[in-house]
C-alpha cells in the first residue's frame, strides 16, 4: 500500500514494493519451501500454519502484490487458471442457479460451464458481451452470475463492462471477469465491481515457466474461495510463488513491448494481401475499437488472431514457414507464441462447436512477445511470401494438442 496520505503507487512500483518483507535484509522474498510450521507460542500461530490453505509467507506477500495491482481487498494464488475460475464459480453458484457467460470464452472455461457445471444442475446462458441490448432476455429469476473475459479468447473482442457491471447490479448479480489478456496494466476491473480472475501463468508471470492462476477482490470474497482451494486442492507451491512474484516486477515493462508489437503487427497483416482477416482492437477498423478506447486508452493487449487465405493448410503452412515464434498453446511469454486453436485451447468444442462459436478451423492466434518489432514483422514477411510462392512445409501439424 502506499504511505498513508499519499497517492496510490503506479503498478511498476507497486509489483515491486508491497507486501514484500525483508528477511533478514533479504532484496527479494525467500521461498519458504516448507509444507507445515511449527507453533512458537507467541499467540501468532493462526498467521501460519500449513500450506495447502494457501497459507505461507510467499502465499501472503503474492496476494498482497495482486491486490495492490488490481486495486482490491484481498487475492489469493491457485494452481492453474481453471483452479481460480472453478474455485471463483463453485464459490458462488450452487445446484439450481443459473449464470450468463459470454459467447467464444477459453475452451477450458467452456468445457468447465458446459459440462461440469451443468453436471452439477448448474444451469447457464451465453450472450453477446458487447450487446447489452440481447442481455435482458436471457436474464432469469434464478440468474446469479455474469461471467465475462476482459478481452476474448481466442476472437480478441472486447466486453463492455462498464454495461455489464451496470446490468450486474442493476440486477444484482455478481459480475467476474477474467483479466488474463488486459492484465491490470490496461485494465483494473475491481473499480467497476468485478471479481477478477487471471491464468497467471500467462502475462502475470511472462516466463512460460510455471502454471499458475489468482482471484482477486473483497477480503470476504477471497475467504470462500480459499475454502474451495482448501477442499479441492487447487494449491499453488511456495516455489511457483516466488517465481510469479519476480515475474510481476517486469510485467508493465513486458506488456508495454508487447502491446507496441502487436499493434505494428496487426498493421502489416491487415495490409498483407495474404490475410483474410485480422481480429484485434487496437486497429480502427476492429468493430470494438471504441471500447478499446474507452476502456484501454485505445490499446488492444498483446495477443491478435488472424486467418491467411488458403484455408487451415495454408495457416499449418504459415505456422512451419515462421522461424521466431514458437508454435505452442498458453500466451503472454517474454518469447512469441503462435497457435491454431483449433488444435489446442478450442479443440475439445469439436468443429460445431468451434462454428458456433465464430471459430474458425483456420484461425491463428498470436502472442506477441518482447522480441524487436522489426525482427517479428520482417519473420512474418518472409513466412508469408513462403506460402504464397508454394516454398513452406505443407505438412500437417501433429503436435498441438495441449491447451
Amino acid at each position: 500500500m502506499a504511505p498513508a496520505g499519499s497517492s496510490p503507487m503506479s503498478i511498476e512500483t507497486a509489483v515491486i514494493h508491497t507486501g514484500v518483507p525483508k528477511v533478514l535484509g533479504s532484496a527479494v522474498m525467500p521461498i519458504f519451501q516448507s509444507a507445515t510450521y511449527g507453533y512458537s507460542g507467541d499467540g501468532n500461530e493462526d498467521l501460519v500454519a500449513y500450506t495447502r490453505p494457501a497459507d505461507s509467507p510467499n502465499h501472503h506477500a503474492l496476494a498482497r502484490a495482486i491486490a495492490a495491482i488490481e486495486g482490491t481487498e484481498g487475492a489469493l494464488v491457485t494452481a492453474s487458471g481453471m483452479a481460480a475460475i472453478s474455485s471463483t464459480l463453485l464459490a458462488l453458484l450452487r445446484p439450481g442457479d443459473h449464470l450468463l457467460i459470454q459467447t467464444a470464452t477459453y475452451g477450458g472455461t467452456s468445457e468447465l460451464v458446459h459440462q461440469e457445471l451443468s453436471s452439477l444442475g448448474i444451469e447457464h446462458t451465453t450472450v453477446d458481451p458487447a450487446d447489452p441490448g440481447s442481455w435482458e432476455k436471457a436474464l432469469r429469476t434464478n440468474t446469479k452470475v455474469f461471467y465475462v473475459e476482459s478481452i476474448s479468447n481466442p476472437l480478441i473482442g472486447v466486453a463492455d463492462m462498464e454495461a455489464v457491471a451496470a446490468f450486474s447490479q442493476q440486477h444484482g448479480l455478481t459480475h467476474v471477469v477474467d483479466n488474463t489478456f488486459a492484465t491490470p496494466v490496461l485494465l483494473k476491473p475491481a473499480r467497476l465491481g468485478f471479481i477478477v480472475i487471471h491464468s497467471a501463468t500467462k502475462f502475470l508471470n511472462g516466463h512460460s515457466d510455471i502454471i499458475a492462476g489468482a482471484v482477486a477482490g473483497p477480503a470476504n470474497f477471497i475467504a470462500k474461495v480459499r475454502e474451495k482451494i482448501v477442499v479441492y486442492g487447487g494449491v499453488l507451491d511456495p516455489h511457483a510463488c516466488f517465481l510469479l512474484q519476480r515475474g510481476l516486477t517486469t510485467l508493465a515493462l513486458r506488456v508495454r513491448q508487447q502491446i507496441s508489437s502487436a499493434l505494428a503487427l496487426a498493421n502489416f497483416l491487415e495490409e498483407h494481401p495474404q490475410v483474410e482477416k485480422v481480429n484485434y482492437p487496437g486497429l480502427e477498423s476492429s468493430p470494438f475499437h471504441g471500447l478499446a478506447k474507452r476502456l484501454f486508452k485505445g490499446s488492444g493487449g498483446g495477443v491478435l488472431s488472424f486467418e491467411v487465405k488458403g484455408g487451415p493448410s495454408a495457416a499449418q503452412a504459415l505456422l512451419k514457414a515462421l522461424k521466431l515464434p514458437l508454435i505452442a498453446p498458453s500466451l503472454g511469454g517474454v518469447e512469441s507464441l503462435i497457435t491454431m486453436p483449433s488444435f489446442t485451447s478450442h479443440e475439445a468444442l469439436g468443429v460445431e462447436g468451434r462454428k458456433a462459436a465464430g471459430i474458425s478451423e483456420s484461425l491463428i492466434r498470436l502472442s506477441v512477445g518482447i522480441e524487436g518489432t522489426e525482427d517479428l514483422i520482417a519473420d512474418f514477411a518472409q513466412a508469408l511470401g513462403a506460402t504464397a510462392n508454394g516454398n513452406a512445409n505443407n505438412g500437417a501439424l501433429t503436435s498441438l494438442k495441449v491447451s
